[in-house]
């Protein structure tokens, strides 16, 4: 029988269970607007510094350097951003199969730092100017 909760509808940014099963069960449910939120990174330190915030969602385009993890310490540009499974895929961040094909890896958004920000989108300016 599949768990079920009549409150698991809804998605409170503010988890209201301090069950982590539960927490897990929300994070998995939530809508893809929720999730987007869910993809933060925190900034580099002349970032934080020159934006006076610690943490922005990660796009497309931006710079990052992965913390930790197989392929800690490495950096690359941010090719794709899967929000439904909550990962991003940076360039260069790949591992080989035994066959010799090359598959990029997912990383979640937590395990990297944002060391450039991509500012073509003027709505991502705004969201920076804003305190």
């Amino acid at each position: 029988m599949a768990w079920s909760c009549k409150n698991c509808k809804h998605y409170s940014v503010k988890m209201k269970s301090s069950k982590p099963k539960k927490q897990r069960i929300m994070q998995k449910k939530a809508s893809l607007h929720i999730k987007g939120k869910m993809l933060g990174c925190h900034l580099s330190d002349d970032l934080k510094k020159k934006y006076d915030k610690r943490s922005i969602r990660v796009r497309k385009g931006d710079k990052v350097k992965v913390m930790s993890g197989q392929f800690k310490g490495k950096t690359g540009k941010v090719e794709e951003v899967n929000v439904k499974n909550s990962k991003i895929y940076v360039n260069g961040v790949e591992y080989q199969k035994k066959e010799g094909t090359k598959i990029k890896m997912p990383i979640h958004a937590s395990n990297v730092m944002i060391t450039e920000l991509n500012l073509e989108d003027k709505k991502r300016q705004e969201i920076l100017k804003r305190k």
